[in-house]
């Protein structure tokens, strides 16, 4: 191989090697929370068949009070519920991009508590 082929077929490589970790966006801008997050939606993502895993809430002061939940009742707080977990993943993201390691495991550990795994 000539020196003109050494030199070009280098710089291909190079170019190629050097394109690899854009396509992995999420490894080359990771944030201090990120191996956390994708762990946590990984368990979410696989629990889906477990009948025993998904979100949960405190019983409210009305189910205390002999009061029977309504279907629409029950949807309004499934819908909330839903919101109030999805609202606590994409802050984790947000505050994560950010780097702020303290506010995104706050978040986090919020959305966690909320879903049984």
């Amino acid at each position: 191989m000539s020196k003109t082929n050494r030199v070009t077929a280098g710089l291909i490589l190079g170019a190629v090697l050097g394109a690899i970790p854009g396509l992995y966006p999420a490894s080359a801008h990771a944030g201090p929370c990120s191996g956390d997050i994708a762990q946590f939606e990984a368990a979410v993502r696989q629990s889906a068949g477990n009948p025993y895993a998904g979100l949960t809430a405190r019983q409210s002061i009305s189910a205390q009070l002999d009061r029977q939940p309504t279907p629409d009742s029950v949807r309004r707080s499934e819908k909330r519920l839903k919101s109030e977990f999805s609202a606590n993943m994409a802050r984790a993201k947000r505050l994560d991009a950010r780097g702020d390691a303290v506010g995104c495991k706050a978040a986090l550990d919020a959305a966690k508590k909320m879903y049984i795994l």
